[in-house]
């Protein structure tokens, strides 16, 4: 899948080491800023602006300016900016009452759906643009990547599997926030409805997509990014796998908007073997998983006549129960 740059001194082991490097710290920020009001504040709503003065006045030449890579990194710190008001922003009496919150406004959880359908919305995009700018070919080196994409039927069924992603993002209504604990007092932005099997299709189409347009970033922006925050919401954050992609996914953008060399050059380079039947493998896997996703809502509305997108879908089952007994 991958070849590592060893005419530049990489080795599969400081591959992996780094690789393992970028994993720690990307599960240990999500870690630091959903645990530390504060902390989250400062990353999400101070630090983009700091940085956005570095790219336009500093390093103008060297950050990437392309539409995909700006896009990315603001909808993804917009959405952590909103996720952090749905679980903070709140009004009390005198008295210590919670008088007034954020969260209880309906409209409020409809944009952590529209943000996510945005964010795939956006890779959607961009899978098709090179499939058919680059259909059978390689592209050689474009804005953002060094040595290139490959276009194939495989972009078209994976942004097929995106939209189908889209369409089975259920249940928004049912955002809940996690309750504190002597544990746990983050506060997390629980959704109960959005359960494992939609995250693993998800990152199916993710990986598969960061891997078609984006092969030099896919070891760490596809592999590590990836599995970051699906650790963290099987593990210590459960329930809140969107906020903790939304995390890791804009302090990722950042950093490689600021430091574009990490990924595109030196030891840290490690790119697609560029063969077509690794290719069609993943576009039929993300596709495949996708379309069982899609399968199983309509069988579960059709078994329970329930409207996946003005209610909650999955109730009745055990992982979704789960989730909802951390709520408040």
């Amino acid at each position: 899948m991958w070849s590592f740059n060893t005419a530049a001194g990489a080795t599969t082991f400081s591959a992996w080491g780094i690789w393992f490097l970028v994993l720690a710290a990307l599960f240990g920020f999500n870690e630091v800023s959903r645990r530390f009001k504060w902390f989250g504040f400062f990353s999400f709503f101070i630090l983009p602006i700091l940085l956005t003065l570095v790219w336009i006045f500093i390093i103008p030449e060297q950050t990437y300016t392309d539409w995909f890579h700006l896009a990315k990194v603001y909808s993804a710190t917009a959405g952590s900016i909103i996720f952090w008001l749905i679980r903070f922003v709140e009004k009390k009496d005198p008295s210590g009452n919670v008088v007034w919150r954020l969260r209880d406004k309906k409209w409020v959880l409809t944009l952590p759906a529209l943000i996510l359908a945005i964010n795939i919305l956006e890779a959607v995009t961009r899978d098709f643009q090179v499939g058919m700018s680059f259909f059978g070919s390689n592209s050689g080196p474009i804005e953002g990547e060094v040595t290139g994409v490959l276009g194939g039927p495989w972009n078209f069924m994976n942004g097929i599997a995106g939209i189908l992603n889209i369409i089975t993002i259920t249940g928004w209504f049912g955002i809940v926030i996690r309750k504190e604990t002597e544990q746990d007092k983050s506060r997390d932005m629980l959704w109960p409805d959005m359960l494992w099997f939609w995250i693993i299709a998800y990152d199916l189409w993710n990986f598969t997509y960061v891997y078609n347009c984006l092969p030099t970033h896919s070891w760490y922006a596809g592999f590590a990014l990836l599995l970051a925050a699906t650790l963290c919401a099987f593990t210590l954050g459960k329930g809140a796998w969107l906020q903790h992609r939304a995390a890791t996914l804009a302090i990722w953008c950042m950093f490689a908007q600021t430091f574009p060399m990490f990924q595109d050059q030196g030891l840290a380079m490690v790119v697609s073997t560029y063969n077509p039947a690794i290719y069609t493998f993943w576009g039929a896997l993300s596709l495949a998983s996708n379309v069982a996703v899609f399968i199983y809502m309509i069988y579960k509305v059709i078994k329970t006549k329930r409207n996946p997108y003005l209610g909650e879908l999955y109730t009745d089952l055990k992982a979704y129960k789960a989730i909802k007994a951390l709520a408040e």
